[in-house]
């Protein structure tokens, strides 16, 4: 490996879905993250994204992208591609 790929950012490309679960008593539904894909190329994170929404066991989905710094291992937000029914607030991301 070269020292320049040694310290490129390293993009991810992610599908992650959400299950809705009853808590508690008062049987309130919660979202929690059900699968996580991981993908090359943008298109391929949304392509899967839609197509898990259209599931009736999924409640939503996100495709996003992270870029890793490998040198320091430090991971950027969440950049979204798409997000598709019911999803989190980004702030509890």
């Amino acid at each position: 490996m070269t020292e320049e790929n040694e310290t490129a950012e390293k993009v991810h490309y992610i599908c992650q879905t959400y299950v809705e679960k009853k808590t508690g008593r008062s049987g309130q539904a919660s979202l929690h993250i059900d699968k996580q894909f991981q993908y090359t190329t943008a298109a391929q994170a949304q392509e899967r994204a839609e197509r898990e929404c259209r599931s009736d066991a999924c409640a939503g989905a996100d495709a996003y992208l992270l870029v890793e710094d490998p040198a320091s291992g430090e991971v950027g937000e969440p950049v979204f591609l798409v997000r598709l029914g019911n999803v989190p607030e980004f702030d509890t991301f």
